[in-house]
C-alpha cells in the first residue's frame, strides 16, 4: 500500500491502481491521464452517508461539494450513493441536469450569482439556494415572486472561525468575500430581513471554515457559535431554524507527513458536540448537512505523465520534466501543495533520487513539486502522481494551448473514459 490502499504495487514492480497495472493504462489511454477509482469513490460515500444518518439522524444528508470534481458521471455515482449535490455555478447546474441528478437533492452556492443563474436554477426546480448577501435575497425573492413560487433557501453566515489551514482557502473568517458575519451583527439583520421577505422560506443556516482541516476543534468551534445563534434567533425572532449545514473542509493524506483520517470518527465526535451544544442552548437539533468534497474524491485520483527530459544542474538541482504540469494540476503553482510521486514502472525500486518535476509549458512557475523522491528517471517512464482527484481536472486550463486530459474511471478490473481527450480541434472550436 502507498498512501492509500488502492494504490500499490504488483508482480512486475509497476504501481497499481484499484488493482489495475498504471502503465498498462498509461500505454492504453496515453499521457497525462487522469484515473479515479470508482471503488473507493463509492466507499468514501458511503462512509460519509452512513456516519451521518447514523450519528446525526436518518434524515442527515451530506452533499457532494461538485466543484472537487465535476463531469456528468459524478453525479450519476452521488445519486447512485444517495448524496444530494452543492452546485457553485450554472455549468455546474446544467452539468447536473445533464446527469439526470435530482433537483431536489441540490444546494445552489455562490456569492455572486447572476439573475440568469438565479432564473435557470429556478427552472431546474433546484430544491435550496444557500443566498449569500442581501442583493442575492432580493434578485431570489423578486425571480420567486413572479414565478408564484416559495423558494427554499439557507444563508450563509460566517462564524468567525481560524482553521489554522492555507490562508488561500479560509473562508469562515469575519473579513471573507462568503456570507454574513455573526460578529458584526450583519448575519442578525440578514436572518431577520429572509423571515419577512416574499417567496422565500428560510429553512437554515450554512458555514464553511475552510477546507484540508485535520482537526475537529474547529468544527466543534463553528458548531458552538452557530448553535448559540440559532438560539438567539429563536429568542430575538421567535422562528425556528430547522436545518444547519456545516460544510466541508477535513482534509486529506497527500503525502507520508500527513496524518490519516477517520472519517466516520470525525463526523461521530462533531455530532457529539452538536447534540450537546443544542441541549446547552435550548434548542430543537435541526437537520444536518455535510459538505465533503476534497475528501470524496481526491484520494480516488491519480495523475499519469510520460518523463521526457532529464536535466541535472551540478551543485544546484534535478529536473524531471513531464507532458503536463500547470494547465492539469495548477495547485502547486497557486498554493505549494504537497504531493507524492513515483515512476509508476519502478515502482518496486527505492527512492533514490531527488528532482523538481516540470510541467511543459513556457512558464518558470510551471512545477508540480519540488525536491521530491523518486526512482531514478529516465526520458520514457511512467510518472505518477498521487491524490489528484480533487481540484485538478476541475481547475484544468488550455494555457499555451494544451488540450486538456481525458478521465478514466476503473472499477473492478476494468476501465472507461468517463470524459474525452481534448483535441486541438476541440480547442480552436469556438474560436471566430
Amino acid at each position: 500500500m502507498i498512501l492509500h490502499k488502492h494504490f500499490d504495487v504488483n508482480a512486475e514492480g509497476h504501481l497499481t491502481i484499484g488493482g489495475m497495472d498504471s502503465v498498462e493504462l498509461a500505454k492504453k489511454h496515453g499521457t497525462p491521464l487522469y484515473i479515479i477509482d470508482e471503488n473507493a469513490l463509492r466507499t468514501q460515500c458511503r462512509i460519509y452517508r452512513e456516519a451521518a444518518r447514523k450519528y446525526f439522524g436518518e434524515d442527515a444528508l451530506p452533499l457532494y461539494a461538485s466543484k472537487a470534481l465535476c463531469f456528468t458521471g459524478i453525479y450519476k455515482i452521488a445519486a447512485e450513493e444517495g448524496m444530494g449535490i452543492d452546485c457553485v455555478s450554472g455549468g455546474e447546474l446544467y452539468t447536473a441536469k445533464k446527469a439526470g441528478f435530482p433537483a431536489e437533492r441540490i444546494y445552489f452556492h455562490g456569492n455572486n450569482k447572476t439573475d440568469k443563474d438565479i432564473s435557470d436554477a429556478m427552472d431546474m426546480g433546484v430544491g435550496t439556494f444557500v443566498v449569500d448577501n442581501n442583493d442575492e435575497l432580493s434578485a431570489v425573492s423578486r425571480e420567486a415572486t413572479r414565478r408564484g413560487i416559495t423558494q427554499r433557501i439557507l444563508l450563509r453566515i460566517t462564524p468567525g472561525i481560524d482553521p489554522h489551514t492555507h490562508r488561500a482557502i479560509v473562508t469562515g473568517n469575519v473579513d471573507s468575500k462568503f456570507g454574513s458575519a455573526i460578529e458584526t451583527g450583519q448575519a442578525m439583520e440578514i436572518v431577520k430581513k429572509a423571515i419577512d421577505t416574499e417567496g422565500v422560506c428560510l429553512a437554515g443556516l450554512h458555514c464553511h471554515i475552510g477546507s484540508q482541516i485535520f482537526d475537529i476543534e474547529p468544527f466543534a468551534d463553528a458548531a458552538a457559535i452557530m448553535t448559540q445563534f440559532i438560539a438567539k434567533i429563536k429568542k430575538e425572532c421567535d422562528f425556528e431554524i430547522k436545518e444547519l449545514n456545516l460544510g466541508g473542509g477535513l482534509g486529506v493524506r497527500y503525502t507520508e507527513y500527513d496524518r490519516e483520517i477517520d472519517y466516520a470518527d470525525c463526523i461521530c465526535k462533531i455530532a457529539k458536540v452538536v447534540t450537546e451544544l443544542c441541549k446547552k442552548n435550548g434548542i430543537a437539533q435541526p437537520r444536518i448537512i455535510l459538505e465533503p468534497g476534497r475528501s470524496l474524491v481526491a484520494a480516488a485520483g491519480a495523475t499519469l505523465y510520460t518523463v521526457g527530459s532529464v536535466k541535472e544542474i551540478t551543485g544546484f538541482r534535478n529536473y524531471v520534466s513531464v507532458d503536463g504540469g500547470m494547465p492539469d494540476n495548477p495547485r502547486y503553482a497557486l498554493y505549494q501543495s504537497q504531493y507524492t510521486a513515483l515512476i509508476a514502472n519502478k515502482a518496486s525500486e527505492p527512492k533514490t533520487y531527488r528532482a523538481t518535476i516540470a510541467g511543459r509549458c513556457c512558464e518558470s512557475g510551471d512545477l508540480l513539486g519540488e525536491n521530491m523522491e523518486l526512482q531514478k528517471a529516465e526520458r520514457g517512464d511512467i510518472l505518477a502522481v498521487l491524490v489528484t482527484g480533487a481540484y485538478n481536472y476541475s481547475m484544468a486550463s488550455n494555457y499555451n494551448r494544451i488540450p486538456r486530459p481525458p478521465v478514466v474511471m476503473i472499477k473492478d478490473g476494468k476501465d472507461r473514459v468517463a470524459v474525452k481527450r481534448e483535441t486541438y480541434e476541440d480547442i480552436v472550436r469556438n474560436d471566430v
